[in-house]
Order: C-alpha cells, then sequence, then structure tokens
C-alpha cells in the first residue's frame, strides 16, 4: 500500500506542478508589454476607477474607432493615434487641442499646409486640415516657435497642436483623403 500512495502522491504533485506551470504561461502570454504603466502605487485603492487609456496602455486603440488606415483623435483623451492597413497603432500621442472641438464622427483630411499664421495668430506648420465647426477650420498642426502652447479660451480655435515630432509623422502620413476618425 506505501508504494501505490506515494505513486499517487508524485502523481497528483506532477499534476499540480504541470498545472501551475500552464498557469504562469497564460500569465505571461496575457501580460502587457510595458508592465510598469499599469501598475498602481501602493496609496491606490484597488476599488479606484480605471486608469485612463493614456496610463494603462497609449498603443491602445478607443473603442468604436473603426478598421483600416486611419487617424483616430479622442477629445476625451487628447490623444491621436495613426493606424496602419494592419489596424494597429503604429504611433501614439498626446495633442493640445484648441477651444472648439469637431463632433464625433468619421471625417476625411480636406487641406494641407505646409506653413501658415494660426487663428490663435502663432506661426504653425505641417497643417492637416480635417472639417470646420461653425467657421473654425479645425486641424492638426505644430506651433512653429517651440512647444504647443495653451489655447486662450476666449479665442475660438480649433488647431490641435502636436510636438515638432508627432507633427512631422502625422503630415507623412495624412495626405488628403486620409479619413480621420474623432471619438469621444
Amino acid at each position: 500500500m506505501t508504494r501505490s500512495s506515494s505513486g499517487f502522491v508524485a502523481g497528483l504533485t506532477a499534476a499540480a506542478l504541470a498545472t501551475v506551470g500552464f498557469l504562469a504561461y497564460q500569465a505571461s502570454a496575457n501580460a502587457p508589454q510595458r508592465p510598469d504603466t499599469e501598475r498602481l502605487s501602493s496609496a491606490t485603492p484597488a476599488s479606484a476607477s480605471p486608469l485612463p487609456r493614456e496610463v494603462r496602455r497609449p498603443g491602445d486603440l478607443p473603442d468604436g474607432s473603426g478598421a483600416g488606415r486611419r487617424v483616430v483623435y479622442s477629445l476625451t483623451d487628447d490623444r491621436v493615434w495613426l493606424v496602419g492597413t494592419d489596424n494597429r497603432a503604429h504611433r501614439s500621442f498626446t495633442v493640445t487641442p484648441g477651444t472648439v472641438d469637431p463632433v464625433p464622427g468619421s471625417y476625411q483630411v480636406t487641406s494641407r499646409s505646409n506653413s501658415i499664421t494660426g487663428t490663435d495668430g502663432a506661426p504653425i506648420e505641417h497643417v492637416v486640415r480635417f472639417t470646420g465647426v461653425d467657421g473654425v477650420a479645425i486641424g492638426f498642426s505644430v506651433a512653429v516657435d517651440g512647444p504647443p502652447p495653451q489655447a486662450d479660451p476666449e479665442v475660438r480655435t480649433g488647431g490641435i497642436r502636436e510636438t515638432r515630432s508627432d507633427g512631422d509623422a502625422m503630415w507623412e502620413f495624412a495626405m488628403i483623403g486620409e479619413r480621420v476618425v474623432v471619438v469621444r
């Protein structure tokens, strides 16, 4: 009886180790690529509301943003994703919005300007326009004189300002006719 009991225990131990190994593999396969971006501080209660998308995973596309090659702009997150034909975000970055927001929906790039003066009087470049609201053109742009300024709430502007490198990427990506999806 001792022999069969030890064999039974050895079999159970092997099955338990195999199960733990399988579960560890599943956990590592589903872990985020950068786990440090999802880690909560010890001061954050477990019942806290979900983290904003840009804290969780900047590459994650918002729900309802469509499929295929497109620019996705989230009004809530002040974030843009440049999405390739493979339906993956190839670049994601934060932006500084103007004082006039576009209505959520699907648009197309209608015009581009290499260098102009913005509605706020700032010299801008790499302007990619996709809609207008009450006579105010809405589009992405780069401030020539440095980082994007905070929009003056008294001036109606539709410029969604990007950093120099992000503006260069947008300029290369979003040609006339490129789809722009605006989500909340």
